[in-house]
C-alpha cells in the first residue's frame, strides 16, 4: 500500500478523494429506492391498497417501470455529461451536474404520488449518466500510470460505500411510523452534491483536456500542481512532452464515425462488450430487487442483509483495487465471472427444489452475497479501468459515451417488455380454462379480457363449447368422407 500512497501529493489526493466523494449519490440512489421499495411506509404512500389481504402493495408493472425507465434519464445524462465535458471541461460538468442533482433531490422527498416519484428517479438519473461519462474519464486523466487502476476502480468502491451508508440509515428509520422513514435517507442526497460543487473549483482542470483545446501552457501548469513533491521537474516535463506528441499525433477532435473505423473499431468492440457483461452477470437483479426477494423469503432480515451485502462489497472492491495494478486486469475478471457462475448456479439448483424450506432459502441468500464478492472483485470496478484505459486520446468522450449506453439499451428491452406485457398479455386471473378457450374463440381483445370475468355465464359456455365441438367433428367427418 505505501508504494502506492507514494505517487500522491496533496492536490491530487484532493482531487481524487473529491471525484470519488461525487459516486456516493449513486450509492444513495442504487441502494437507496432498491431498500424503501421494501419499507411499509413507501408501499402506503405510493402502492395500492389490496382489500381482500388489508394491504399496500407496489403493482408488478409500477416496479417495471420504476427499475427500467431510469435508464432514459441515464442515456440522456451520459449523452449530455459527455457534450458538457468535452464543450466545457471535466469540472464544469461536475459543478453543473451537482447543482442539478440538487432540484431533484427536492422533488424526490417531496413526492406524493407515483408518477410524481418515478419522474424524479428518472430526472435524478441523469446526474447518474453524466457523472459516469465524466468522473472516471477525469480521474483517469489526472493520476499517474502505476494507480490509474486503483483511483478509476474507486468509481464503483465509492457507489457501494455510499450505498452501504444509506443501507445503515435505511436500516434505522424502516420502523418508523409515516413518510419520515423513507425521506430522511432520500435526504442524504443534498449532502455530497453540495460539497462537490464547492470543492470543485480547488481541483484543476484535466492536462490532456487543456491540451486538446490548445491551452499548452494551463496544462503545464495543472500537471505540475498533480505531480510536485512526487516527481522531479525532468520527470513531468517527460510526462508533458509525452502527452503533447500523442495529442499532436491525432489533432483533430474525434467524431463519432471514427469510432467504428480502423483500430478504433476493435476498441469500440471490447468497450461495449466489457460493459454488455458486466450488466449482463446478475448484478441489476441485486441491486434493483435485492432487497425485496430476500424480504419475501421470509428468513433473514433483508435490510441486515443489505448492510451485510455492502459490507462484502466493499471488502471484495479494496481487494481488487490495491492488487489489481500490480496483478492485472484479466485475472481479475477471469476469477470473478467464475465466482459469479458458480454461485449463479447454486443458487438456479437451489431455487429448483421441489419443497423451499427455510434452510434451502437461507442458501439462496448466501449465494446471493457470494454472487456479489465476485461481482465486486471483477465486473464491477475493473470494467471502469477498462473503458478508460482503451479509448483514443481524440475519441475518448465519444467512445465513453458509446461504451457506457450499454445499460440504456436494457432499459429499452425493459420498456419493450413492459409495452408487450400491457398489449399482449391477457388477464387471466379467476378464470377457468374453459372461460379462456371461450374468450380466445370469440375475438375478445386481450386487454379486455379482465372484463369478461363476470359476462360469461355457465350455460353460453357449454353452448358456446358445444357448437365449437361440433363443428370441429363436422369437419373431421368430411375429411372422413372425402378420404373414403
Amino acid at each position: 500500500m505505501i508504494p502506492l500512497f507514494r505517487h500522491f501529493n496533496t492536490r491530487l489526493a484532493f482531487s481524487c478523494d473529491l471525484i470519488a466523494l461525487s459516486t456516493f449519490n449513486y450509492g444513495f440512489d442504487n441502494q437507496g429506492f432498491s431498500t424503501t421499495q421494501a419499507m411499509d411506509a413507501f408501499t402506503k404512500q405510493f402502492g395500492t391498497y389490496v382489500k381482500a389481504h388489508n394491504t399496500y402493495v407496489l403493482p408488478p408493472w409500477w416496479l417495471s417501470l420504476f427499475n427500467s425507465l431510469i435508464y432514459v434519464g441515464f442515456a440522456a445524462g451520459v449523452i449530455i455529461g459527455g457534450v458538457v465535458s468535452s464543450r466545457f471541461g471535466r469540472k464544469t460538468c461536475v459543478f453543473a451536474m451537482s447543482i442539478y442533482t440538487l432540484i431533484t433531490a427536492t422533488i424526490i422527498i417531496t413526492s406524493k404520488t407515483p408518477a410524481q416519484i418515478l419522474a424524479a428517479r428518472v430526472l435524478n438519473y441523469v446526474y447518474i449518466g453524466m457523472e459516469l461519462s465524466v468522473c472516471p474519464v477525469f480521474q483517469s486523466e489526472i493520476v499517474p500510470v502505476p494507480i490509474r487502476g486503483l483511483m478509476v476502480g474507486s468509481y464503483q468502491l465509492s457507489l457501494v460505500v455510499g450505498g452501504l451508508v444509506i443501507n445503515c440509515v435505511c436500516r434505522g428509520t424502516e420502523n418508523i411510523h409515516g413518510n419520515a422513514a423513507w425521506r430522511i435517507p432520500f435526504g442524504l442526497f443534498y449532502i455530497v452534491p453540495s460539497i462537490v460543487a464547492v470543492g470543485i473549483w480547488c481541483v484543476p482542470e484535466s492536462p490532456r483536456w487543456l491540451l486538446l483545446h490548445d491551452r499548452h501552457e494551463e496544462a503545464r501548469q495543472n500537471l505540475y500542481l498533480l505531480r510536485k513533491s512526487t516527481k522531479s521537474d525532468e520527470e513531468i516535463d517527460e510526462e508533458f512532452a509525452a502527452m503533447s506528441l500523442a495529442i499532436l499525433e491525432q489533432p483533430e477532435p474525434g467524431q463519432f464515425k471514427d469510432i467504428w473505423t480502423g483500430s478504433n473499431l476493435k476498441r469500440t468492440i471490447i468497450l461495449l462488450l466489457v460493459n454488455f457483461f458486466q450488466q449482463a452477470t446478475g448484478q441489476a437483479f441485486v441491486s434493483s430487487y435485492g432487497v425485496i426477494f430476500i424480504k419475501s423469503l421470509n428468513t433473514v432480515n433483508a435490510f441486515d442483509m443489505a448492510v451485510i451485502n455492502a459490507g462484502v462489497n466493499i471488502f471484495s472492491l479494496l481487494l481488487c483495487l490495491l492488487l489489481v495494478d500490480e496483478i492485472g486486469r484479466r485475472p481479475f475478471l477471469s476469477a470473478g465471472t467464475l465466482i459469479q457462475a458458480a454461485a449463479l448456479f447454486a443458487m438456479a439448483g437451489l431455487g429448483a427444489s421441489s419443497t423451499l424450506t427455510d434452510s434451502i432459502k437461507i442458501g439462496i441468500v448466501a449465494v446471493i452475497s457470494v454472487s456479489a464478492f465476485g461481482f465486486s472483485i471483477a465486473w464491477g470496478p475493473v470494467t471502469y479501468i477498462v473503458t478508460t484505459e482503451l479509448m483514443s486520446v481524440r475519441l475518448r468522450d465519444v467512445t465513453s459515451r458509446v461504451a457506457f449506453l450499454v445499460g440504456f439499451i436494457y432499459g429499452a428491452i425493459a420498456v419493450c417488455g413492459l409495452v408487450f406485457v400491457l398489449l399482449c398479455i391477457p388477464e387471466c386471473k379467476g378464470k377457468s380454462l374453459e372461460q379462456i378457450d371461450l374468450l380466445f374463440e370469440q375475438g375478445v381483445p386481450l386487454r379486455k379480457f379482465k372484463h369478461y370475468h363476470d359476462d360469461i355465464q355457465p350455460e353460453a359456455l357449454v353452448f358456446a363449447l358445444s357448437q365449437s365441438e361440433k363443428a370441429q367433428m363436422c369437419s373431421m367427418k368430411e375429411c372422413e368422407d372425402v378420404h373414403t
